[in-house]
């Protein structure tokens, strides 16, 4: 038994016996009707019959359900920056964080469609908690994060995942996605937890924590929405935090969160692909020697390089101006598209309750905000 069993993805010797357990699931069949809404549910179920690896499925079935999802609730995915990728090269990728499965599954429909390494994926485990959701993540390469741990095992699943994150950049060759923190980015500001960071560097050995993070060849991901199609749904845990109450989540609220991610309208995404962190960590190495405030210093850089890069898209410009009272970037949007982006507004929340309205208007404007703080400390 392998000291990652709990955590890892299937071997592809186990992928054919393992979709055999999902084929008839209801779940399935659902994915597989807006997948391939023409095609003959017994045609699809003699296909699984060849699937005999993560590859197989990834490409006869993953990237169509993605393509569809885009064709269905965007207008296009736009990228930028992984041509200075090499194909060849497993790469670390650290991502803001807006959306459960979305994030990954664009993603590596870019590296997919590139001829880039595919990832492995960090996804928490109380995400998927029923059969068939823990099934299909692991048969789409998702490794589990262990929530909900008392202190000592949750420092004994740190270890274990970073070993397993050094093992699959290491000796499986294989790229690796993590999100910049715990959970989604709820209010729109993208930063990256010390405590992912600290996780990373607890498998770096006898090498510095510098040396062994170039290593890991980091590449820092910005992915942006137009829309975010969860925003109504991140309104109330923004809001128990504006009260000051602690918020406990419904009984199906992921799912729910899952669904209305692939689903709901995004209008156009663009993910960019910063450059991999080199000399950055160099110059840390000799500025800073105290290991929390290295990893303080590299978390800046992350957020500094997602955040500048963070595509605009003209809600940011429209949200921001709405919260602020000013027309200060009307140049950077059209009356049409503020339109719409006031009638979302007045049907996804109660636009005559103040606290509701500055909430999601700040959820959307703060990249913009963020974006501005960036520039000016670069002056």
């Amino acid at each position: 038994m392998s000291k990652f069993d709990e955590i890892r993805y299937f071997y592809d010797h186990e992928v054919n016996e393992a979709l055999g357990s999902i084929a008839r699931d209801p779940m399935m069949k659902a994915l597989m009707n807006f997948t391939f809404p023409d095609t003959d549910e017994q045609v699809w179920l003699e296909q699984f019959k060849n699937v005999h690896s993560i590859s197989d499925f990834q490409h006869q079935f993953v990237a169509f359900a993605v393509r569809q999802i885009l064709a269905k609730s965007s207008d296009g995915l736009t990228t930028s920056g992984f041509d200075k990728l090499d194909k060849n090269t497993p790469y670390l990728f650290i991502s803001n964080h807006r959306d459960i499965v979305l994030d990954t599954s664009l993603l590596n429909l870019v590296l997919l469609e590139g001829g880039y390494i595919m990832t492995a994926s960090a996804i928490g485990d109380n995400l998927v908690r029923k059969k068939f959701l823990n099934v299909l993540a692991k048969l789409n390469r998702n490794f589990l994060v262990q929530r909900g741990l008392p202190l000592r095992e949750q420092l004994t699943s740190s270890q274990t995942m970073s070993e397993y994150i050094r093992e699959q950049l290491y000796n499986e060759k294989r790229s690796v996605w993590i999100a910049q923190r715990e959970g989604r980015t709820k209010d729109g500001n993208d930063s990256t937890q010390q405590g992912v960071l600290k996780m990373l560097a607890m498998a770096a050995g006898d090498l510095s924590l510098t040396d062994y993070f170039k290593t890991l060849k980091i590449v820092p991901i910005s992915i942006s929405y137009e829309y975010d199609p969860t925003d109504s749904l991140k309104m109330p845990q923004l809001l128990a935090r504006h009260r000051d109450e602690e918020y406990i989540k419904g009984k199906n609220e992921d799912f729910t969160n899952i669904l209305s991610g692939i689903l709901g309208q995004k209008k156009r995404i663009h993910i960019h692909a910063g450059d991999i962190l080199d000399t950055e960590l160099d110059e840390i190495a000799v500025t800073i020697d105290n290991k929390n405030k290295q990893l303080q210093a590299i978390a800046q850089v992350i957020d500094r390089s997602i955040i500048s890069h963070y595509k605009l898209w003209p809600t940011k410009y429209i949200a921001y101006d709405l919260l602020h009272n000013t027309n200060k970037y009307t140049s950077e949007y059209t009356e049409q598209e503020k339109q719409l982006f006031i009638r979302r507004l007045e049907m996804r929340i109660d636009p005559s309750d103040p606290v509701s309205r500055k909430y999601f208007l700040a959820m959307y404007a703060n990249p913009l905000v963020n974006k501005l703080k960036v520039d000016n400390n670069r002056q």
